[in-house]
């Protein structure tokens, strides 16, 4: 009795340590290259003459790239060393961020943040969900992966202020040079000491509805080949609908900073500020998101999702007739960042299963990262011709858009999954 209680606390520790190093992983290197990307913006917009049009380009060009090769990252993770793998891709996300203070010219900081991207995606994108997939059950990786994707937010608080002071008192070059070292100092460790897979099946930690369920239903595996997800229409809904999620993450995470300091005439304080609110709420929200998709499902969180999105957007519209509803926006944004920041990950490993899950994710992935790319690359041409007002009205009904297919996937897979498992389980007793 008190061997098994020993080993079940073990794995219990090694799991949720798991979690530690993935919250470690969003808060230094990830939310470097992630969330204070938009700060340089404006910086490097007047100092090298670039248009909003020209620079948004770079998000666009650093997304299309490593979503392109996502689906091919996901399967080289079961190829590979795994500690190996994690270390480039920490060197691609930390090197290449301190590049971009030598940049010059327009295609350097393209290639660049290609780069960059292509680390980020290895280390966190993929990286991170792969881990918490393979340590926890269904019961319980809502709860990691909320915890670990509030490390971002936790980051984001500090990185906010540090950045911006950074830029103020020794300009953008010195500061993307800093920040790149530090993410770089601060992946080789965790790299190379601390990220691994759990062993075998008696490390995976479960939740107590799990325990309780193994005793009383089916261990029948549904999961999915790529090939049987990309026969799946539900998995092409899901896909379409991250489109869109991507399209407006572009415009509300990337383009505010510009919005509020160019068009807004919004302060450095005031716009810190209220990027400091969204990262303290996001904390709350992603780890509220993870317990809400564990305790809820995944149906009616996308509905508590789209709520919080739509009345953000609709604050942001208001933003420039008081500063409040500039930080109203971002409060709730920040409260729905656990539907692009856990949500694929969390639906692929529950609909489509363990089997291929990297590749799922990966291709996945690409539907957000798509939607991102070109929401940058158009945003800026929207809002040239049309201005700022009707392009975030535009944005808003990508909101729409966006949750009314996540939530049309969400029920047809779980109708689909029903039917695939009595499917199964028939077959099993034949």
């Amino acid at each position: 009795m008190n061997i098994s209680t020993d080993s079940k606390k073990k794995k219990i520790a090694t799991g949720w340590l798991m979690v530690i190093v993935c919250m470690l992983v969003q808060a230094i290197p990830y939310c470097i290259v992630g969330n204070t990307q938009a700060l340089y913006m404006y910086p490097v917009m007047q100092a090298k003459g670039f248009t909003v049009q020209q620079f948004s380009l770079i998000f666009t060009i650093g997304t299309l790239v490593p979503a392109l090769i996502g689906p091919f990252i996901g399967g080289i993770y079961g190829k590979v060393n795994l500690k190996m793998f994690y270390l480039f891709g920490g060197i691609l996300l930390g090197g290449g961020f301190m590049t971009f203070s030598m940049a010059d010219k327009l295609w350097q900081f393209y290639a660049i943040a290609a780069v960059v991207q292509v680390g980020s995606s290895i280390i966190s994108g993929i990286g991170v969900p792969l881990i918490l997939n393979a340590w926890f059950d269904e019961a319980s990786k809502g709860k990691a992966m909320g915890l670990a994707y509030a490390g971002g937010s936790i980051g984001n608080v500090f990185l906010q202020q540090l950045v911006v002071g950074t830029i103020s008192s020794k300009g953008y070059a010195h500061s993307y040079f800093v920040f790149g070292l530090v993410a770089l100092i601060a992946i080789i460790p965790i790299a190379l000491f601390m990220i691994r897979m759990p062993k075998n099946e008696n490390e995976i930690v479960r939740g107590k509805v799990e325990e309780k369920q193994e005793k009383t239903t089916s261990s029948v595996d549904i999961s999915y080949t790529l090939k049987e997800a990309q026969k799946n229409k539900y998995f092409w809904i899901m896909g379409l609908g991250l489109f869109f999620v991507g399209i407006y993450v572009s415009a509300y995470a990337v383009q505010y900073a510009a919005y509020f300091q160019g068009e807004l005439k919004l302060s450095p304080s005031t716009i810190a500020t209220t990027g400091s609110i969204f990262a303290l709420v996001s904390l709350f929200g992603n780890l509220v998101g993870g317990v809400l998709f564990d305790k809820l499902g995944i149906f009616k969180t996308l509905v508590v999702g789209a709520i919080a999105m739509l009345c953000s957007g609709a604050a942001l519209l208001m933003a420039g007739s008081s500063p409040i509803f500039a930080h109203v926006h971002s409060a709730l944004k920040g409260l729905a960042m656990f539907v692009y920041m856990m949500g694929p990950a969390y639906m692929v490993g529950t609909f489509f299963g363990k089997k291929e899950y990297g590749s799922i994710l990966g291709l996945i992935n690409l539907n957000f990262a798509l939607g991102f790319c070109i929401g940058s690359a158009i945003f800026g041409v929207f809002v040239e011709k049309l201005g700022y007002n009707t392009t975030w009205i535009g944005v808003l009904g990508c909101v729409a858009i966006a949750f009314g297919l996540l939530i049309t996937a969400a029920i047809g897979m779980t109708k689909l999954n029903k039917e695939r498992l009595a499917k199964a389980e028939n077959e099993k007793i034949a």
